[in-house]
């Protein structure tokens, strides 16, 4: 029989980075989407409307 352990401390923290960085860079993404012209939107799948209820963030650098 095995036991199963519970997270570290240390993987804990790095689950909580990478879920921040994933959330970080889904907003930048959807930010650089909202700049396309529809009919680009439109021919990769993607509607404006949808886009825009999802959250946004702007990097100038």
């Amino acid at each position: 029989m095995t036991v199963k352990s519970k997270k570290g401390m240390f993987h804990n923290a790095f689950d909580a980075m990478v879920n921040a960085r994933a959330r970080q860079a889904s907003s930048y993404v959807n930010g650089a989407l909202l700049m396309l012209d529809d009919d680009t939107l439109k021919s990769h799948g993607y509607d404006r409307a949808e886009l825009r209820r999802r959250p946004t963030a702007f990097y100038p650098f």
